[in-house]
Formats: C-alpha cells, structure tokens, sequence
C-alpha cells in the first residue's frame, strides 16, 4: 500500500523537486492562458471570462498538488498521466515509481483520451 512506503531524505527531496517543477510549470501555463485572456477584453463583460478561467485554475490546481506523503504517488502519478512529469525520476526507489506508473497506467484506463 502506498500509504506504507517509508521516504528515504534523498527521495522526499527529489519528489519535492518534481513536484515543484510540474506545480511551476502549471502556473506558467495559467499566467500564459489569462495573458492571452485579457489581451482579448473589449467590453465590460469580457472581464469576467479570465476570473471565471483564474478561480477554476486555482480550485484545480489547490486540489491536485497535495505534498502530503501518504497520497504522494498517486499525486505524482496523476502529473505523469497528464505529462507534467517524466516517468523516470532518477533516484526514487522503485517501489516510489512502481506505484507511481501504475497510478497513471490506472488513470489512463479510466480517461484513454487525457
């Protein structure tokens, strides 16, 4: 069971240091989308679509990207399904990543097309 694994220091930070990069990475994508967003503002009531698009981003986001160890992989395997990490993240046990890639494998059978 997930829940079970013991973290080496070395892979708390090495999990950390992937999950930081694909949090980053999901902002730059949010900043790059309302940019375009309110480039496109014409009118009074185009001012609502980039806060509508902001308050959906950030429900998202504060709901995938939860560190605690305890649903650790299955968060990280949740950010290899939707290619925000790579599944090779040198330097985890292969317990971590055997849980991790069969966390994504799991959710590509359940939405094929993501």
């Amino acid at each position: 069971m997930t829940r079970d694994l013991k973290w080496s220091h070395t892979e708390k930070g090495i999990a950390r240091k992937a999950f930081d990069r694909a949090l980053e990475r999901e902002f730059e994508a949010v900043i790059r989308t309302a940019k375009e967003m309110a480039g496109k503002i014409e009118q009074p009531v185009d001012l609502w679509n980039p806060e509508s698009y902001l308050t959906q981003s950030r429900r998202e986001i504060d709901r995938k990207y939860d560190y605690r160890q305890s649903v650790l992989t299955e968060v990280l395997g949740k950010l290899v399904r939707e290619g925000r990490l790579s599944k090779k993240m040198r330097g985890l046990g292969n317990d971590k990543l055997v849980c991790i890639r069969s966390y994504a494998k799991f959710l590509a059978r359940l939405d094929p097309v993501a």
